[in-house]
């Protein structure tokens, strides 16, 4: 999981993934964590584009394939998430990658 850097006092709501690598996979059991300023009761889930679970729990973990996408009212929408259910898949660490930085890539099927 990863806290990214924002411009000071901006409150931004964040989704991480557990575990942390990008793109998610469905069989890896992946577990979504919506990140922001106020209480986790007031989370609300998207997946694909529409309201899926107003007031859902937090976190939960994923059971369909999608792009999921939280919101708290306190600090707004997070960048989406897509969980895919592909039998390969080319994965990065789920975190800020800056020039320069070494990265690990993982194929796995």
């Amino acid at each position: 999981a990863w806290c990214p850097l924002s411009p000071a006092g901006a409150q931004t709501t964040q989704l991480l993934v557990e575990p942390p690598w990008i793109p998610a996979v469905l069989w890896d059991r992946v577990t979504l964590t919506c990140q922001g300023s106020g209480t986790t009761v007031g989370t609300t889930w998207y997946k694909d584009g529409r309201r899926w679970w107003q007031e859902g729990p937090n976190p939960f973990t994923v059971t369909e394939s999608g792009t999921y996408i939280c919101y708290r009212s306190s600090s707004g929408h997070s960048p989406p998430v897509t969980v895919l259910n592909d039998r390969l898949v080319l994965q990065v660490p789920a975190g800020p990658l800056l020039e320069g930085d070494t990265v690990t890539l993982r194929c796995r099927g």
